[in-house]
């Protein structure tokens, strides 16, 4: 082996001598201590422990499969060679393991797709090429990825990886499509108000076939294989294939990690990811309508993205995935924050975005379950995520700490703005968009449960930032009550920019979460009156938005007023309270909370303009009425009895 020495002579390389070191536990040593090493190379090598990414679990773990090293990555990557086979051409490029920026890696033999296959019609010049399968690495390894090939990506004061991800900022809801098929068809929730977006398979194939030819011709390509859903007997195995390291970070600290043992064991997956969000659709396409397109085929067990670069469409992809999987097993699947508390009394939180749904459900004096997607079974409810999504706008370490704390090596910072030569981070800065995020493994938050399981839920707490300000900032449901306002959804979102304001928008979205439903929200409303019933579940409605008259003349209630709230839910205090009923909604309202103004809890005492109350009061139940007969042709219940209740809960006037 040969280097070159000053003025640019190749000069023969000189063995390293032996290097003396104290013993270190998995590194092999000599008798006498010094390290079996005799190049660079061979040092380095002696460094690099083998290992994988995982996500701390509790019990004893499965034991290894017994295969050697080379026929376990030789299973791992036919596995990946037939994800990565064209729809039509039936191949796919020859996969080797590794960097092809300098570690040794060796071909294996392509295998045949799972999929039944159309007939090769050709054979494309990406089969005759080698791609490169980075498989599962640590963030450690995705940093170097990212901070040596993608443009974009730097390491921040905080330890965090900040990245850009492109023109796209945020999700794109009328690009999402979803194949009808024979099974669709009657299954999913289509027409108004769905935002299942209808495309035939034929279209599908057209995409995905992009896709993969896409990520065919990329040098290399991220792999990760991982699971959704902490309840053991109904995890589901996802692999997602992309081609920045990004991409593949965000998943690994999204999705649950799987241990050595597990990722030896893990065969096939239930489903795939291909994201080439680098590269546009064809917009001439039947069913696309511009360069954008997000495909899921239910049928196929597949997603493919293109055209935006947003890591936040596969994590709700694979919700939207869930949402179809788990009610077929009579699990229902929630757009919800969760929580313990000492005692085991588990808490949900719903809220669309900015109702503080995270905020509130990561508690330094609780237990995080997860703050985004849950599943709730005949066993009490689980975590379908190994992490957290945060908003990163405004965030202060005094209000938010556990967020803040999160924020470190490991962690994925989207769009935000930073200092060039401190590279702290300012979280009040918009230049590149109001959506920042940071995307980081729940074990982050110190109070994390893991694993990411609780009993039964005691209380569901719906919240809306209500900017009318006229919704009490909290209210106790009846089941009813509580089923009308979980398929209406509502919050309201602040119109136009702060300087040219004029009044509040009422936002409905079904089940807080309409963007990832598949089967109408009554089935989910149903399934939540079942469970809350059977489980003795109490129903609350909190407003984390305004008091004392609308967005521009009120007050936002404040976050430490909400909290006192919450805490009273948590400790019982609030079931025992005296109530007394609003009019036109007929909310419950407590007459006191420990800690919170007692004039704020009755909105109307709020307001100095006793007219304008009533009128914003009344403008308001007419949009929730008219949001509302959209569901009212759906039955729900033998004899459509709790459809009627539910229909009876709605604001009266």
């Amino acid at each position: 082996m040969t280097e070159k020495g000053t003025g640019g002579v190749s000069t023969p390389r000189t063995p390293l001598k032996s290097i003396l070191t104290a013993k270190v536990k998995g590194i092999p040593h000599d008798v006498d201590g010094t390290v079996k090493a005799q190049t660079l190379e061979e040092l380095h090598s002696l460094q690099r422990k083998r290992s994988a990414p995982n996500t701390p679990l509790q019990g004893t773990p499965t034991a290894f499969v017994n295969l050697s090293e080379d026929e376990r990555q030789r299973l791992q990557l036919q596995s990946i060679s037939a994800s990565l086979a064209s729809g039509t051409r039936g191949t796919g490029p020859k996969v080797v393991r590794g960097d092809p920026g300098g570690c040794k890696s060796r071909a294996v033999t392509h295998v045949a797709h799972h999929h039944i296959e159309a007939p090769i019609i050709s054979v494309s010049d990406s089969a005759l090429k080698f791609t490169h399968v980075l498989y599962n690495l640590s963030p450690g390894e995705l940093y170097e990825q990212a901070l040596k090939y993608e443009k974009g990506s730097f390491l921040t004061s905080s330890g965090a990886v900040a990245t850009l991800s492109g023109a796209k900022t945020g999700r794109s809801p009328r690009d999402k499509r979803v194949v009808i098929d024979d099974i669709t068809q009657d299954e999913l929730w289509w027409g108004k108000g769905s935002p299942n977006i209808e495309m035939d398979e034929h279209t599908f194939m057209v995409n995905r076939e992009r896709a993969v030819d896409y990520l065919n011709s990329l040098e290399k390509v991220f792999v990760n294989d991982q699971f959704l859903n902490w309840d053991p007997k109904n995890r589901i195995k996802v692999r997602i294939v992309s081609c920045r390291a990004y991409h593949s970070l965000f998943m690994h600290n999204m999705c649950i990690r799987p241990t050595i043992e597990e990722l030896e064991n893990f065969g096939t997956p239930d489903f795939t990811i291909y994201n080439a969000g680098q590269f546009p659709c064809n917009r001439y396409t039947h069913y696309m309508t511009s360069s954008t397109s997000i495909d899921i085929n239910l049928t196929r067990k597949e997603m493919v993205i293109l055209g935006t670069q947003y890591a936040g469409e596969m994590k709700k992809g694979l919700f939207s995935l869930m949402h179809y999987l788990m009610p077929k097993r009579q699990i229902l699947s929630l757009h919800s924050g969760c929580n313990m508390g000492k005692d085991g009394d588990v808490a949900l939180f719903f809220g669309l975005s900015g109702t503080g749904k995270t905020t509130l459900s990561t508690d330094h004096n609780r237990f995080l379950i997860g703050d985004d997607e849950h599943c709730w079974s005949d066993d009490g409810v689980s975590n379908i995520e190994g992490g957290c999504y945060a908003k990163c706008i405004d965030l202060s370490k005094e209000k938010e700490p556990d967020i803040w704390n999160a924020i470190k090596f490991g962690t994925v910072l989207e769009n935000v703005v930073f200092d060039e030569h401190t590279r702290e981070v300012d979280y009040t800065d918009k230049s590149v968009t109001e959506n920042t995020r940071a995307a980081y493994p729940i074990e982050f938050i110190p109070n994390a449960k893991i694993p990411c399981v609780g009993p039964h839920p005691k209380n569901v707490i719906l919240l809306a930032c209500d900017a009318f300000g006229v919704l009490p900032p909290v209210s106790k449901l009846s089941l009813a009550q509580t089923m009308y306002h979980f398929i209406s959804g509502y919050t309201a979102l602040v119109a136009g920019t702060v300087d040219d304001i004029k009044e509040p928008t009422a936002t409905f979205s079904s089940c807080f979460g309409a963007a990832f439903l598949m089967l109408h929200p009554t089935k989910y409303a149903a399934m939540l009156a079942e469970k809350m019933q059977k489980h003795g579940a109490t129903g609350w409605l909190v407003n984390t938005g305004w008091c004392g008259g609308s967005y521009g003349t009120g007050n936002r209630i404040k976050l430490s007023y909400t909290r006192k709230i919450i805490d009273s839910i948590h400790s019982g205090n609030l079931s025992n309270a005296t109530y007394e009923k609003t009019k036109v909604f007929g909310l419950e309202i407590p007459s006191e909370i420990e800690g919170v103004p007692a004039e704020i809890l009755r909105p109307e005492n709020a307001w100095a303009d006793k007219e304008a109350y009533k009128n914003t009061l009344l403008k308001l139940a007419g949009l929730f009425k008219n949001n509302f007969e959209t569901f009212m042709e759906y039955k729900i219940g033998e004899g459509n009895k709790l459809t009627e209740e539910i229909r009876a809960a709605g604001p009266i006037f």
